[in-house]
């Protein structure tokens, strides 16, 4: 897992570059992350590499997860229940990077697919798998095609990446601005899974 701890670090960096070199002044993009260690530390740790804030939406756990060093400390998050803490990650998201992980992860990743597919986002997600070759081992989507239990359009849903340059070339190419009203925007990259 150390390459995707890397890897998620880099792409964080250059989401957090970019963001701060927007015109607008009243328009950025955020990392937020679970905010625990691992791949979600990368994550944080890549924004305060370029000098930027994050956020951490960390979850009460008896035996795990604290908040890692790198969440921006007036952004980190402290949730008892995991629905309320996926109702934020999905109200705050302006697109969703999944590094590989668990079972955590494989909820939130499909929340987020259901609702874009049912229509319920009141906008689009763009959304990354970062490993194809995970994601593809994990969750055989072409199955669910053949066996009619999603359309095949619905794989447009998502793309995969491999590498940071790539995944942070297709994150910009298809995010969408909201309106330009003053409030903040955030990109939540979901990347939970153990220290490498």
């Amino acid at each position: 897992m150390a390459r995707y701890y890397n890897d998620a670090r880099e792409l964080a960096r250059l989401i957090t570059v970019w963001s701060k070199s927007l015109s607008s002044h009243t328009h950025r993009y955020v990392v937020c992350s679970g905010g625990g260690g691992g791949i979600m530390e990368a994550a944080n740790r890549g924004a305060a590499d370029a000098a930027g804030q994050s956020i951490g939406l960390n979850i009460s756990l008896p035996r795990e997860q604290r908040p890692n060093p790198y969440v921006t400390r007036s952004l980190s998050f402290e949730f008892h229940y995991f629905f309320m803490r996926k109702l934020w990650f999905a109200h705050l998201a302006r697109a969703l990077i999944v590094f590989p992980g668990g079972f955590g992860t494989l909820d939130e990743l499909t929340e987020i697919l259901t609702l874009a597919q049912t229509r319920k986002l009141d906008r689009p997600i763009p959304v990354i798998l970062y490993g194809s070759s995970y994601w593809k081992e994990i969750i055989n989507f072409d199955a669910l095609v053949k066996h009619g239990m999603i359309d095949a359009k619905d794989l447009g849903l998502f793309d995969y990446a491999d590498e940071p340059r790539r995944a942070f070339e297709q994150l910009t190419g298809k995010i969408q601005k909201g309106p330009d009203d003053g409030a903040p925007s955030f990109t939540h990259s979901r990347t939970h899974a153990s220290s490498p």
